[in-house]
């Protein structure tokens, strides 16, 4: 619509008389924010192209992932070369994100606490590759310590009360479940590590602000990345402690591979965004 002015306000030739119409279209609210300022800050320009160029980085990565599903190395039987075959993705994240220079990691912490995650990540599936030898409690502080730095990664900001009592409602009700399963040391680590998972959860949804516009693909990708690591690993507390799970092996790896890789994608929009606030 247009909006209508008085006629001093009007200007050229062809005014009516008393009231002229100021050929000034009025805009949406979106597009009045974003001169304003307000969306610029958090969506780079171009983050569809940087999407895609983030794709060749990763295919390392999906073939590693291909090779852990086609080779199907039995569980029952573990070895150093089945511990290399399902640690190889998560290797391949290391160099994806390495790729993006020595430099990069050092100056943005996000993004070196995402890759010492992941390290981390990495020695406790090698350690669960034996957990039947009584190396389950090993691989479970393993990545308690990367759920810490995952967390860290994540900062903060903004807090979003209401979406951590959430978070806490589902994890303190996936404990109770699995409470009357739990015996020994595993009734207080399960306890703790499910605290530290949901803490992870909870910083990741808070960077999605889906509702204000104020996201960007790399906060979206933390944030679906977290909730299929809680997947991952409730199957795994279900299948252990509960009950067997059907397929469960397959759900556990599909879900954890593409948490991490999501999560270490993540890691990207630390770049990306703190140079598009540089050029603006």
């Amino acid at each position: 619509g247009y909006r209508a002015a008085p006629h001093w306000l009007s200007r050229g030739p062809g005014r009516a008389a008393g009231i002229d119409v100021l050929q000034q279209p009025v805009l949406p609210r979106s597009v009045a924010l974003a001169q304003l300022g307000y969306f610029t800050s958090f969506r780079p320009a171009g983050h569809d192209t940087q999407v895609k160029s983030e794709g060749p980085k990763l295919v390392p990565f999906f073939k590693a992932t291909c090779v852990y599903f086609v080779l199907w190395l039995p569980t029952s039987s573990p070895s150093w070369f089945s511990a290399l075959i399902k640690c190889l993705p998560i290797f391949c994240l290391w160099v994806f994100l390495l790729a993006h220079g020595i430099n990069f990691l050092v100056s943005h912490r996000s993004a070196s606490c995402i890759l010492a995650g992941l390290i981390f990540s990495a020695v406790g599936d090698a350690f669960l590759i034996w957990q039947e030898q009584g190396y389950f409690i090993h691989g479970l502080l393993m990545f308690a310590i990367t759920h810490i730095l995952y967390s860290s990664a994540f900062g903060m900001k903004p807090l979003d009360l209401k979406a951590g009592l959430l978070m806490g409602i589902v994890s303190s009700s996936c404990y109770a479940f699995l409470y009357s399963y739990l015996s020994g040391p595993f009734t207080y680590l399960v306890a703790v590590y499910i605290a530290l998972i949901g803490f992870m959860g909870w910083r990741a949804v808070t960077g999605v602000q889906l509702c204000n516009d104020l996201w960007t693909w790399t906060k979206l990708s933390a944030c679906v990345g977290a909730m299929l690591f809680m997947v991952s690993d409730l199957t795994i507390a279900l299948n252990k402690f509960c009950f067997p799970v059907p397929y469960s092996r397959f759900i556990i790896m599909a879900t954890y591979y593409a948490a991490q890789m999501l999560i270490a994608l993540s890691a990207v929009g630390t770049r990306d965004e703190e140079d598009f606030r540089k050029r603006s």
